[in-house]
């Protein structure tokens, strides 16, 4: 795919930014990080977005997707639901070795960052860890009607269950700056899918 000048200035700006903003968030991101990191202009820099909530904007679809992508990548290629489940949790595991965007969790750091100053980034986050959550209580739903998991799952309830470990794993690595400290979580998301969700 062949893009224009200008479609290539604003990949490359997003794909510059997007770990800056995902490590410092809106606030803390200046425009002078901004044209450092691309090494341009804050003149090529608004000739190209609106205003910086424009690039923060386009910097968490971009981290985001990336997330989402390693993680659809992995499950595409379990053959059960069982399987599947048990990647939702594992591709996060540090022992997979997988390069996720740096920064941690983009949609945990975007909500913390936005809260109710900027409202356009937080719907944005919301949004993706709303679908998440529905991605994973399909999940459930289909390996519960194959027979899979417990008929007594609550899909839903489960699928909150799952993230929140998922998630206080990212917040706990954040607060101690150790990674391992994510894994420790991890192992207990993969014993609750083990003992309350999965059928011996």
């Amino acid at each position: 795919m062949k893009f224009s000048k200008t479609e290539k200035t604003r990949k490359h700006i997003i794909e510059s930014t997007a770990v800056l903003f995902n490590k410092k968030g809106y606030a803390g991101t200046s425009i002078t990080d901004i044209t450092k990191a691309t090494n341009l202009t804050s003149g090529s820099i608004y000739g190209n977005f609106q205003n910086k909530e424009e690039v923060a904007l386009a910097a968490f679809d971009y981290n985001l997707e990336k997330y989402r992508a390693i993680e659809h990548d992995k499950l595409d290629k379990c053959n059960s639901f069982r399987e599947k489940l048990l990647m939702v949790v594992s591709v996060y595991h540090s022992s997979m070795n997988l390069k996720f965007p740096g920064g941690g969790c983009p949609m945990q750091n975007t909500l913390t960052d936005a809260d109710d100053n900027y409202e356009l980034l937080r719907k944005r986050a919301a949004k993706g860890l709303l679908n998440w959550m529905d991605e994973i209580t399909t999940l459930l739903k289909k390996g519960k009607g194959s027979g899979e998991f417990q008929l007594t799952v609550d899909p839903g309830k489960s699928a909150a269950h799952i993230i929140a470990l998922i998630e206080f794993g990212f917040l706990i690595a954040s607060a101690t700056k150790d990674r391992k400290e994510v894994d420790k979580i991890l192992d207990i998301a993969t014993e609750y899918i083990q003992t309350s969700i999965l059928i011996k």
